[in-house]
């Protein structure tokens, strides 16, 4: 059983005993989590348990920064403005630490993912976010154009609501689409082919990750089949 299926237990089985909801449960499960460790040294904290894992490994964390995942952990949970959110904590990390802007940035969410804070997709705003891209048989000119004609675009998109949520001369183009909105940007790419990239963020809870990351993958695949 990985720590992350071991974490969802614990709070499956505070849930059967207080009542709590899964939000409630995993909120008090964090918090004492954070509170047994902040006041002990490193050396001193146990093996801690991962409510998920970073994208990053420890290796490439420890190598860029000078620490692994657990020093970094053990060190943001002794810091008392910890509570303030995303963006003080990477300043602390940049301002004490001497942490350059982008690794204090991808410390931060895998400190955040790690403990808890943040699930996988999630976005500091509390929503969630869907990356997909394909290299594909299609004319790049062409597919903007579709994408940009609001006819065209039902086409492409079938049975969905859509909406042109950027100008026409804007380099990606947004389209509100479900719940969020969706940034496709289109490059060309060797062999007179066209990469595709389509960003959905704002999407309101993880289980429309899951349904997004299908349709944009089989959608990418239908476009490179013509």
């Amino acid at each position: 059983m990985t720590k992350h299926e071991s974490f969802k237990r614990r709070i499956r089985a505070r849930m059967a005993k207080t009542g709590e909801r899964y939000g409630a449960a995993r909120r008090v499960l964090i918090d004492q989590s954070t509170d047994s460790t902040a006041d002990r040294l490193p050396s001193e904290v146990a093996v801690r348990q991962r409510a998920a894992e970073p994208e990053m490994s420890d290796e490439a964390v420890r190598a860029a920064t000078g620490r692994a995942w657990d020093e970094w952990c053990d060190l943001i949970d002794a810091w008392p403005g910890r509570s303030e959110g995303h963006a003080a904590i990477a300043g602390y990390l940049e301002s004490e630490h001497a942490v350059d802007g982008w690794w204090a940035q991808t410390v931060t969410v895998g400190y955040e993912r790690i403990t808890g804070r943040r699930l996988p997709h999630q976005s500091p705003d509390g929503t969630f976010n869907v990356n997909r891209s394909r290299t594909v048989s299609v004319d790049g000119g062409a597919l903007r154009s579709w994408l940009l004609e609001d006819d065209d675009r039902a086409d492409l998109l079938p049975g969905l609501a859509t909406e042109l949520r950027s100008r026409p001369t804007s380099k990606g183009i947004r389209i509100a689409i479900g719940s969020g909105v969706a940034l496709i940007s289109i490059g060309e790419a060797s062999g007179g082919r066209t990469k595709v990239t389509v960003q959905h963020q704002r999407l309101a809870s993880p289980s429309e990750v899951e349904d997004w990351q299908g349709y944009w993958s089989e959608w990418l695949s239908a476009l490179d089949e013509g």
